[in-house]
């Protein structure tokens, strides 16, 4: 097993209940089963499944990225706000 530690912000983090989490997964693990396991945990976060975006150690990833021991992950929620002009 390897731990990763995920950054949740706005949303996420009223969802979860925490900034952090650190989340054991077996080695060799992806962003998309790291998700899978967070969707089982918060079921709310599936809602935003198809609009996060991710990081892996401050650059953006994409869903297939393979996470290694001690990663640092965020889970960007979608933005909102501003106006049409």
């Amino acid at each position: 097993m390897m731990k990763i530690r995920v950054r949740c912000f706005a949303s996420i983090r009223e969802i979860v209940g925490a900034y952090e989490l650190v989340v054991d997964l077996p080695e060799g693990s992806t962003l998309n089963q790291l998700l899978r396991d967070l969707c089982e945990r918060f079921p709310r976060l599936q809602a935003l499944r198809g609009s996060l975006l991710f990081s892996v150690n401050r650059e953006y990833a994409a869903i297939d990225t393979t996470l290694t021991e001690e990663d640092d992950v965020a889970l960007i929620p979608p933005v909102s706000g501003g106006a049409d002009v």
